[in-house]
């Protein structure tokens, strides 16, 4: 099951937010992730990068916190976690 659309509060904001695709998935992801928060190195996915900017361009709080990775290509990657309360409101899944 995929979510498609996602609508939420964002913080103390009372005006819902509508996301869909991509982005509704990406905020669920995070949603669920909790405080451990989302990395593409555990969860590969297209561009999250380019999701996580489209959802803090429109208004979700989004912290990135840099971790080291070992293994033949070590380096770093991104921590993503939520900054800020969100609440769901509706869900549509496929």
């Amino acid at each position: 099951m995929s979510i498609t659309s996602i609508t939420v509060r964002i913080a103390d904001d009372p005006v819902p937010r509508k996301f869909v695709g991509r982005f509704a998935w990406t905020l669920n992801e995070l949603i669920e992730a909790g405080d451990r928060g989302v990395t593409s190195f555990e969860r590969p996915a297209p561009r999250w990068s380019h999701y996580i900017y489209r959802l803090r361009r429109d208004g979700v709080g989004i912290v990135t916190t840099d971790e080291k990775h070992s293994g033949p290509y070590q380096g770093t990657h991104g921590r993503y976690r939520l900054s800020v309360p969100v609440t769901v409101i509706d869900r549509v899944a496929s």
